[in-house]
């Protein structure tokens, strides 16, 4: 095999296996011998039902902070948002009238401070259109958000970010994660991770029969075999659906 040939498959290979480790946060990444890799998932997968109840758990917050929290949580289940992506996100970034968003930035802790910092992959850096929910709930914490600023007065520092912390400053990735903890479990999804919201974004568009492509663009996954192994890892309720379909079919 040509040497230049030889490194650019290794490159890929380097690249998937790195795109796995991202994708599926604890999971084991390993070799597969006749060339590839394999994760080893060890996440809690959420159901279509699980989504439906933590959707109704998000719209009964009643209270501004606590619908600002679902919104968060909205935009990582209908959108597939990463957590980095979801505390990056501007204004500028955010077109409501055409009901669209733009990931162009994401925040990570660099050398101890929280920056913004492009995208780690071409993919990662994608338009993504809003669904009609999304759009009205980010109308009213855009309106709420206003309010909020003009009341702080000079304390507030603008950084145009969709998600601040109170003061308008880049918020601890820390804290999305503490204050899922409490919703999870009012939902009775104990165990399940913020990231796996990621993971039933892509599990229920497949199954309502989104071209596996279409769903790698919406989610921003550098290969498509990182989106099938995402199904893959489907939950055994929807797997007993789909062989129910398959008896029912084969009569």
């Amino acid at each position: 095999m040509d040497a230049g040939l030889e490194t650019a498959i290794a490159r890929l290979r380097g690249l998937i296996a790195h795109e796995l480790q991202r994708e599926f946060p604890g999971a084991t990444v390993c070799p597969l011998p006749k060339g590839g890799w394999a994760a080893v998932y060890h996440g809690t997968p959420v159901t279509a039902g699980d989504a439906v109840m933590l959707r109704a758990q998000l719209a009964a917050m009643n209270s501004s902070s606590m619908e600002v929290l679902g919104l968060r949580y909205v935009l990582a289940l209908c959108l597939g948002l990463r957590r980095g992506e979801l505390l990056g996100l501007r204004w500028r970034d955010v077109n409501l009238e055409t009901g669209r968003l733009e990931v162009v930035d994401t925040l990570q802790r660099v050398g101890g401070r929280l920056l913004l910092v492009p995208p780690k992959t071409e993919d990662s850096a994608r338009t993504v259109p809003l669904p009609s929910l999304c759009v009205a709930a980010l109308w009213e914490h855009r309106k709420r958000q206003l309010a909020e600023r003009s009341a702080a007065g000079p304390a507030w520092r603008d950084h145009d970010l969709v998600f601040p912390s109170r003061r308008g400053t880049p918020l601890e990735p820390g804290n999305l994660r503490r204050s899922w903890h409490p919703l999870r479990s009012a939902a009775g999804l104990d165990g399940v991770r913020f990231h796996d919201l990621r993971h039933t974004c892509v599990t229920l568009l497949l199954n309502l029969e989104t071209p596996p492509q279409v769903v790698r663009e919406i989610v921003g996954h550098s290969d498509i075999g990182v989106t099938m192994t995402i199904y893959a890892h489907a939950s055994l309720d929807d797997r007993r659906r789909a062989l129910r379909r398959l008896g029912d079919a084969l009569g």
